[in-house]
């Protein structure tokens, strides 16, 4: 129990029937506990004390049906007030209210309310309207919950709205990150294949620079044997110095044969023989043509000489 206990004394010593009045009691904290024991209080009476707010667990009380809490301090009502569904009449005057919790629409059994004397939103307050009387009380109820449904279909569609957004922007961030993915492969696909290229062109060039000092090197190797070469007398071939042997090889042997024939012809019986005879004769020509040539020579060395 709050400040005040001793005025309220015992709960169940109030309680009257399914009544449980708490009104000026001094309250400043509701006895949420002791109430939450009393399931048979449907009807519950908090006006005339000084509650500024009521406790998050106070929406557990869901069998109440009737709430009096006029006449309080209270600044604002918990977040889930609407859990209490079975809640008919609900008496707010004079307290220090501005808006009601969007979950207020969830008190589908609300037949009557009371928001006057609260500095309510303008809004809110024309929602509302006066409640002088029993018709307009349950007209305000009726109206005010119409209202609330109305604020909770809009923060509805907005939360969707927001969570839609958050998942195309998901979605444009995954894209993203897929393009910017994509982008890195490819730009590491382009340098490993400008790499390559390059030390392909630097083994060409290697190759190209190497060819060429071996042509070099060997073109100066060539240079410096030349001289060394050309002063060696030329050598016939081999198959021209052969064939040079082999002719003169013949023409050895064919004076052999003709000085071997000259000679049996001259010196043996044969010389009379028809063949000896040709031969001897054509030897004798042949050795008064030299004559006559050694003859000729003479005459012409004497002649120049006079």
């Amino acid at each position: 129990m709050a400040r005040g206990g001793g005025k309220a004394g015992s709960l169940k010593d109030k309680l009257d029937g399914n009544e449980l009045d708490l009104s000026l009691c001094d309250l400043s904290e509701v006895p949420v506990r002791e109430l939450a024991a009393l399931p048979k209080a449907t009807i519950l009476d908090l006006s005339c004390n000084n509650l500024i707010s009521l406790p998050s667990d106070f929406c557990s009380l869901m069998h109440l049906v009737k709430l009096d809490l006029s006449k309080n301090r209270l600044q604002q009502l918990p977040l889930d007030f609407g859990r209490l569904v079975n809640l008919q009449h609900l008496d707010l005057l004079n307290n220090r209210l501005v808006t009601l919790p969007v979950s207020f629409a969830q008190l589908k059994n609300l037949k009557w309310l009371d928001l006057k004397d609260n500095p309510l939103d303008p809004v809110l307050a024309k929602v509302a309207g006066d409640c002088l009387d029993e018709k307009q009380c349950k007209q305000a109820a009726v109206r005010v919950l119409q209202h609330m449904k109305v604020i909770q279909s809009e923060q509805d569609q907005e939360r969707q709205r927001k969570l839609q957004a958050e998942r195309e922007m998901e979605k444009k961030r995954e894209a993203e990150q897929r393009a910017r993915e994509a982008q890195e492969r490819e730009l590491r696909k382009r340098e490993k294949a400008e790499e390559k290229e390059r030390r392909r062109r630097e083994y060409d060039a290697q190759r190209a620079a190497k060819q060429e000092m071996e042509k070099k090197t060997k073109k100066e190797t060539v240079q410096t044997r030349k001289p060394a070469s050309s002063s060696r007398p030329p050598q016939p071939p081999r198959h021209k110095h052969s064939w040079s042997r082999s002719v003169l090889r013949v023409l050895l042997l064919v004076l052999l044969c003709i000085l071997c024939t000259l000679a049996v012809c001259k010196l043996t019986e044969l010389q009379h023989q028809p063949l000896c005879i040709s031969v001897n004769t054509l030897y004798e020509d042949v050795v008064a043509a030299v004559q006559n040539h050694k003859s000729l020579q003479n005459l012409l060395h004497q002649n120049s000489q006079q």
